[in-house]
């Protein structure tokens, strides 16, 4: 039999195309079997289940297909976005932030690096107040939900639907510690699908109560505040359990917009914000209305705490002993495993070893011997120009990009008389620069005042106590001044150049010059090691198998057949020192000037120029080793870390230096360091530096009228560099001075007389009556 089908009947029904995939109608030519149970099915019956299929299990399957796929793309999205969340988020710990404070060997603070403040506070020591004033500011049903609001979701899908952009975010306070500690902030879809999902991640490993305590210690609060408490202390100077429900409000209004609801910057929005939260606090029955209007009618009395006064300012040593500690903690593998890279935000105390009366003689001495060879050799004219009669705006750009610089302000000139100018010094201010404020200019120039001067000229001057103006100018060329103590190496003194915000390379620490003259000493210890004496005679005589540049000597220096060495070091005679280099053997002294002196490898070369001085070495290095010299033959390091503090008070480490001892050395048995010169050879250089302070090149230290100071000075080829290497048996100082670009110093101004008289000075202020 046959069964017959109505279309009409089936044409109406949806998913037509299932019916292919149904089996066929039973032929006729069927096998029996299948014929019985054909007829055994009667055709309606046939036709409802084909009509079920259509109307009910379709629409079933393409649910499940669309379930299936949505599932499996939230489940990569999961899988994507959890493993930025922190392991360790149980265990978060959020240590005191506190900038690393530099002290110095008085006490007195001389600088601060590090800029973030954060005082971690417990869940259970936050007032009740406190933590219901965030929740009405920011997200009352936090202890109901499960990481999402979906009554805060559905206001920001509102309003994104009404404007088209994300301006209400519907957070939650675990969303905003998400987006705080792993998110960005900028506003997305998938940023908020992040949120949603690493919400839920955290509200299942944590609970309420750690959440919110995370939360109040990360949120940031203005003025590189992070956390309630340290904002207490910033914004009132109060404990968070002292504060006032006015206080509680404002604060917690803060962290939505730092920038703008800030009570310092912004006091009216910051009201209004804590009266929103006031009423929310009473409409949630948290507050009574007493409290209410109490708290909405106090005064604001936010302000800032007076930052902590510099009481010594050395930026050279500063930015050293920041570079040194940060050195220190790496090489120890304890301190670093432990602080990491959080040594600038743990609140150290770094107490150094600079003598603050030292420290300001050497900042003085150096600064006024760079003015005066910048005035010896002349006014070099205006440092930049403009055109006359430009606008005010014009001049202002062109002063901004020259800063003011050691008191020395630019000014633009205005107009130019025959005894005075009118200056321009920016801002709309003006002043008045009279004739005798330039005569140095105009006496060494030998030009008028007009004609040194002229409109448009961007000039520099300075002002004295009276307020009247003298024409200056920034000198190019710079020196440096290392003071430290023979006994262990300790710096007392640091200078690195003559500004350090105009240029902030450390010249006395890293820069690598020709020692010249000043190495001569370390190759006579040599020779007065190797058995020779100070009288012993060495040639002087030229060899022309000796080749090297030299100055053109006077006649009364002509190089003679025989010399002592304590005259050829007097004297400074080069012949002599190189020849005496050669007969000692060169890789033999240069190995002693490396294992005795300390002077590193490679900057110390093999090659008979080395007597000379034409190796590389930095203004410390060669206070230690002429540190040999001045403390009995003891290899001192120079260092400047004398101890760290944790913030309380806890010493970290107490590096003890190394100290040179003769007598009475028991007490120190673990630092005391062996000789590296024997006392017959410190004795013999000693007497033998003396005398080039007395009869040498040395000669002008003789105004100090003293008989205990000994030293050496040294010119580099062509008088690119000037040195004087000098001590007393409580200090050894070394003074530098050149250009950065090695230009020669010009006629006259070598050693004995530009780095010399930086030394004079600063022995004149700094050695003991």
């Amino acid at each position: 039999m046959s069964i017959q089908y109505n279309q009409d009947v089936l044409s109406h029904l949806p998913y037509d195309w299932w019916l292919s995939s149904l089996p066929n109608p039973l032929p006729d030519d069927s096998p029996k079997l299948f014929k019985i149970w054909s007829f055994a099915l009667p055709s309606m019956w046939w036709l409802w289940v084909r009509q079920a299929i259509r109307l009910f299990i379709a629409p079933i399957i393409l649910f499940l297909n669309g379930l299936f796929i949505t599932t499996l793309g939230i489940f990569a999205l999961y899988l994507w976005v959890i493993p930025i969340l922190p392991e360790n988020l149980a265990t978060t710990y959020l240590p005191l932030q506190r900038p690393i404070s530099i002290y110095n060997a008085e006490g007195l603070l001389m600088g601060q690096f590090g800029s973030q403040y954060r005082t971690p506070i417990r869940y259970i020591d936050t007032p009740p107040l406190l933590i219901k004033a965030f929740l009405a500011a920011e997200d009352t049903r936090f202890f109901e939900h499960h990481g999402f609001d979906m009554r805060g979701l559905g206001r920001a899908a509102v309003n994104l639907l009404d404007t088209g952009g994300l301006s209400q975010g519907g957070s939650t306070i675990t969303m905003q510690l998400v987006r705080n500690l792993v998110l960005s902030p900028v506003k997305n879809i998938q940023r908020k699908l992040s949120e949603l999902i690493l919400s839920l991640r955290l509200e299942a490993i944590l609970s309420k109560q750690q959440i919110f305590e995370l939360y109040q210690n990360r949120i940031f609060f203005g003025h590189n505040t992070y956390g309630i408490a340290a904002a207490a202390s910033t914004y009132y100077n109060k404990k968070v359990k002292d504060l006032s429900l006015a206080q509680m409000a404002t604060l917690a209004g803060i962290p939505q917009a730092p920038s703008i609801h800030n009570p310092v910057t912004h006091p009216k929005q910051a009201i209004e914000r804590r009266v929103h939260i006031l009423n929310r606090m009473l409409k949630l029955g948290w507050i009574n209305k007493q409290q209410y209007e109490t708290a909405k009618e106090a005064p604001e009395e936010a302000k800032l705490p007076e930052p902590p006064t510099i009481e010594f300012n050395a930026p050279y040593v500063q930015e050293l002993a920041r570079y040194r500690v940060r050195k220190f903690f790496k090489k120890s593998s304890k301190l670093h495993e432990r602080y990491g890279k959080s040594i600038y935000t743990s609140g150290f105390k770094i107490t150094i070893t600079i003598d603050s009366e030292l420290q300001k003689i050497a900042q003085q001495v150096v600064a006024s011997a760079l003015f005066a060879y910048d005035r010896r050799h002349g006014y070099r004219g205006p440092e930049a120009k403009i055109k006359p009669r430009s606008s005010n705006r014009a001049m202002d750009k062109l002063l901004a990009q020259h800063p003011t610089i050691k008191n020395m302000e630019a000014a633009i000139v205005l107009w130019v008389g025959r005894k005075t100018a009118r200056l321009y010094l920016g801002a709309g201010q003006k002043a008045t620069l009279s004739k005798s404020g330039a005569y140095w200019a105009i006496r060494q120039t030998r030009k008028s005042f007009h004609r040194l001067l002229r409109p448009g000229y961007l000039i520099r001057v300075t002002k004295n106590n009276r307020g009247i103006l003298s024409l200056t100018q920034v000198p190019k060329v710079e020196g440096a001044l290392v003071a430290i103590s023979p006994k262990d190496g300790a710096i007392k003194a640091l200078v690195g150049g003559f500004d350090f915000k105009h240029s902030q390379f450390n010249r006395a620490v890293s820069a690598g010059r020709s020692p010249a003259s000043t190495f001569k000493p370390i190759v006579y210890a040599a020779a007065l090691e190797r058995g020779y004496t100070d009288s012993s005679l060495i040639d002087d005589a030229k060899s022309n198998k000796i080749r090297w540049k030299r100055r053109r000597r006077k006649k009364k220096d002509k190089p003679v057949r025989q010399i002592s060495i304590r005259m050829a070091i007097v004297k400074s005679r080069n012949f002599a020192a190189v020849k005496l280099l050669k007969d000692l053997g060169i890789k033999k002294v240069r190995k002693f000037a490396i294992e005795r002196f300390g002077f590193p490898p490679k900057q110390t070369p093999a090659v008979p120029s080395l007597a000379l001085g034409t190796n590389q070495a930095s203004p410390l290095q060669m206070a230690g080793a002429y540190a040999r010299f001045a403390n009995g033959g003891f290899k001192v390091k120079p260092y400047l870390i004398a101890r760290i503090e944790d913030p309380y008070g806890k010493v970290v480490t107490h590096p003890l230096p190394f100290i040179a001892c003769r007598r009475n050395c028991r007490t120190i048995p673990k630092h005391r360091i062996k000789r590296v010169l024997r006392s017959r050879t410190v004795h013999m250089m000693r007497s033998i530096l003396k005398d080039v302070v007395l009869i040498g090149t040395g000669k002008r230290a003789r105004v100090l009228k003293r008989n205990d100071i000994a030293g050496k000075t040294g010119t580099s080829n062509q008088v690119r560099d000037a040195w004087f290497c000098g001590f007393h048996h409580s200090l050894v100082v070394v003074t530098w001075m050149g250009f950065d670009d090695f230009k020669p110093l010009g006629n006259n101004e070598m050693g004995g007389q530009s780095a010399l008289g930086m030394w004079v000075h600063f022995m004149r202020k700094a050695l003991p009556k």
